[in-house]
Formats: C-alpha cells, structure tokens, sequence
C-alpha cells in the first residue's frame, strides 16, 4: 500500500503546484543552481517530440509510394509495443478543471516500466485501445507530445525511465508544456519541433479574426505587429493547435518526405520499449 499512497501525494502536491507551474519555471532564469536542480529532478536525459493534430493538414507526407499523416508516427510505435497503459484522465486538464477539452483524455505510456503503474492510475490496454484514443484526441482537436518525460517516473514512482516512452494529447489552454516560454533554454530546448514540420502563414487569406491569438500557441510564437499576425518561427514547435483554429486556412502545416523516417528512427534510438 505503501507505493499507492506514496503517488497519490504526488499527484496532491502536483494539482496543488500546478497553477504555481509559470512562476517556479522563471526561476529557471534566475538562478543556476535552482536550474539544474530542477533540471535534474525533473528533465533530466529528456527527449520530447511535438507531433502534430491531423486535422486540417495542408499535405500528406509520400513515402515509399504510401501516404501518411504525422499522427501514423504515434501508431507506429503504438503497434510496435507490448506493454501499453492508458491514463484514467489527464492530470494536466483536472487539475486545472479544463471546460474546453475531455478531461478523460489521458495519456498513454509505453514499455516494460508501464508494468510498474498503480492500476487506480492507469489501465492496461490493447494495441487497439490505444490506436482509439489517439484517434480520439485528434478529434477533440488536441496536439501530441511523444517521447522520454522524467517528470513521469517521478509523480508515479516507476523506473527505470529509458523503459517508459510518454504520448501526451495536449490543449492550448492546460497542458505542462506551456511553461515553455518561461524556462530556461537548457531545459526548454528538450521539447523539439518535428523534423521536416513548417507553419506558414498565408497573409492574403488572413481575415484578422485574431483567434490564433487567444491563448491558442501554447510556446507564444504567435503575436500581433503592424496589424499583422506573425509567427516566430525559432520559437514555434509545430503543434498544429493554430491551424485548427483558423478557419480561413490562413495558417497550414507542411511536412517534407523525410519526416516520418526521420521521427520513428529517433523513436527507436530514444528508448528501449522492448524487454529490458
């Protein structure tokens, strides 16, 4: 019972910081040491791969003569795996009471460590299962996060890492990463942009309704200059959250051939979702 009680503390401390998130990552900033404690207890050795919602896509990805679209990346993997656990909801959407997006959606975590998951955390489940609830999220308009996250070794209490891959399905309005922005760049520079992905924006269909605006980038590349929407692109991570917004297809996704291989090969390098 101990462990049990031990993740349910952690899982108390985390809603009860959750909304603190912003303010503890600009100490990352301000203080080296605060940097790297943080760093090494809760990021350390991560990897973290922003896959892009499918929906309103401006072009298919070509490869060996198949289409495919950025979430087939996620499905790869899923396939691939044995040991498959889904989150009852999301930690990130309850805890700050999310209206806009299921708060059932949660994440689903991959490889031998999953074994080690309190069963009133997660359940166990089918390769089919697990295709269903990424279809789900896609539906629900949400962007995926795929890769090594130490901060969920450490809520949960399971090791070793390099045996849990982590598939987050991410809103603008709640998800952990929004503190993007606010960490420092060692640590932040963990969260990569899909090899291959480009956000363009299209000016001359822009109709400056401004809801990509509204709190919808969850990394702050998009503001308002000269009366212009424009994108930072050094900063944007290609979630695809804006492209769903806008209804005017002002703002599409690219993707170039590579990017699939590219992607399911840094899977296979990232972690060992095999026996250990």
């Amino acid at each position: 019972m101990r462990r049990p009680r031990l993740v349910d503390f952690s899982r108390f401390i985390l809603k009860y910081i959750f909304n603190w998130r912003f303010r503890i990552a600009e100490y990352t900033k301000k203080s080296n040491i605060y940097k790297k404690i943080v760093d090494t207890l809760l990021f350390k050795d991560d990897e973290i791969i922003v896959i892009p919602n499918t929906i309103n896509i401006n072009k298919k990805i070509e490869s060996e003569g198949s289409e495919f679209l950025p979430t087939e990346i996620i499905k790869d993997v899923i396939i691939r795996s044995n040991d498959i656990v889904i989150m009852n909801s999301c930690l990130c959407r309850t805890s700050n009471n999310c209206q806009d997006y299921p708060q059932d959606i949660g994440c689903i975590f991959l490889g031998p460590t999953t074994r080690k998951i309190p069963k009133h955390i997660g359940h166990k489940a089918t390769v089919e299962e697990a295709l269903a609830q990424v279809d789900k999220a896609d539906e629900a308009g949400l962007s995926h996060i795929i890769g090594r996250n130490k901060i969920d070794t450490v809520w949960m209490n399971v090791h070793p890492g390099k045996g849990l891959l982590t598939i987050c399905h991410c809103c603008p309005c709640c998800c952990l990463w929004k503190v993007y922005p606010n960490l420092d760049t060692d640590i932040s520079d963990k969260l990569e942009k899909l090899d291959g992905v480009e956000v363009k924006l299209h000016e001359d269909k822009c109709k400056l309704c401004k809801k990509c605006l509204d709190e919808v980038c969850m990394f702050k590349a998009i503001s308002l200059k000269d009366n212009k929407i424009t994108i930072d692109h050094d900063i944007c991570r290609g979630c695809g959250l804006c492209v769903n917004t806008c209804k005017f297809d002002a703002i599409t996704i690219d993707y170039t051939e590579e990017t699939i291989d590219n992607v399911v090969n840094r899977m296979d390098n990232l972690i060992e979702i095999k026996e250990l």
